[in-house]
């Protein structure tokens, strides 16, 4: 578990308990109760939230200019409605066992996901991910199916929450390395022949990030995944969990293997290789752009010269 978070000033205390709350009031709510309730004030959210709103829609314009305005609120509607879900479900992730996961998390491949797996025994294995449809039941569901996950994550501002974030997820064996300072706990896990998981799909800073191609766009973005694997040997697969419908029921879907280029010119190959996985990323959103978090400001890190686009 992450340990690198600062000491809790008094408001974080007052956020804490609102989120022990809102916790608690989901967790007593019988499962299919708590996602109707997440999805309804998902809703709310799209249609109150209006600075959000407006952030979301311009990035849709950005990655959709084909689509017409009707589409892409239609788009940002049910991905409002996908976050709630998301919210509730992560509320009774105490409930799931190695028993019962199954009644919710479905393997799409199960051949590939096997042959992944027996991969990553030798080798360790990056997982590819993003914030798609429910990305915190990733890795616990993973972990509960048998193969727990070191997970990648942005540290939370508010360390309680943080703290009680990351335990959660530990139960299903998730350990969670705070981005700034995982890439050594990282290499070693894969070393050990572990399975690491990275979102890729966030802005970075210029200090972090190299510029890739995203949506047509210059867009600032981690070259973690393509630096570990170059450094360990591993394996990068795409992995998503991808809600079916509005439904509670979701499909672990597995990619193929991102092949990597190794011409001896590292940076240059840190920057094809990144432009490779966030093309895979790029796929899965054009199939599923209601399953993301649009509100994110994807492209607020410009190129040196180029002015803010937000």
């Amino acid at each position: 578990m992450t340990t690198d978070t600062p000491s809790p000033r008094w408001g974080d205390y007052l956020e804490y308990a609102v989120f022990a709350a809102v916790f608690s009031f989901f967790s007593a709510l019988p499962r299919r109760v708590a996602l109707a309730v997440g999805a309804f004030l998902g809703e709310i959210l799209y249609r109150v939230d209006v600075p959000h709103r407006r952030i979301a829609l311009y990035n849709l314009a950005l990655a959709f200019p084909d689509r017409s305005d009707a589409e892409r609120r239609d788009i940002l509607r049910r991905s409002c409605r996908n976050l709630g879900r998301v919210g509730a479900e992560f509320c009774h992730l105490r409930s799931l066992t190695p028993e019962n996961v199954r009644t919710y998390v479905h393997v799409d491949d199960p051949q590939r996901w096997q042959e992944g797996l027996a991969e990553a025994a030798h080798r360790g294995g990056l997982i590819l991910t993003g914030h798609f449809g429910n990305f915190e039941l990733l890795a616990y569901a993973h972990g509960l199916l048998g193969h727990p996950i070191t997970l990648v994550h942005r540290s939370m501002r508010n360390p309680l929450v943080d703290r009680a974030i990351t335990s959660l997820r530990a139960r299903a064996g998730t350990v969670s390395l705070a981005k700034k300072s995982a890439a050594k706990a990282a290499l070693r896990a894969l070393r050990a022949q572990r399975l690491v998981a990275i979102p890729a799909d966030q802005n970075q800073t210029r200090r972090y990030g190299v510029f890739v191609d995203f949506f047509g766009l210059p867009a600032s973005t981690t070259p973690g995944p393509s630096r570990l694997a170059m450094l360990s040997g591993a394996p990068v697969v795409p992995v998503f969990l991808l809600r079916d419908g509005e439904s509670d029921q979701h499909r672990l879907v597995i990619l193929p293997e991102i092949e990597l280029v190794r011409t001896g010119d590292r940076e240059a190959d840190v920057v094809t290789n990144t432009q490779r996985c966030t093309a895979a990323l790029e796929d899965t959103l054009r199939r599923y752009p209601d399953q993301w978090i649009w509100f994110h400001k994807r492209w607020k890190t410009r190129p040196l010269g180029e002015p803010n686009i937000y």
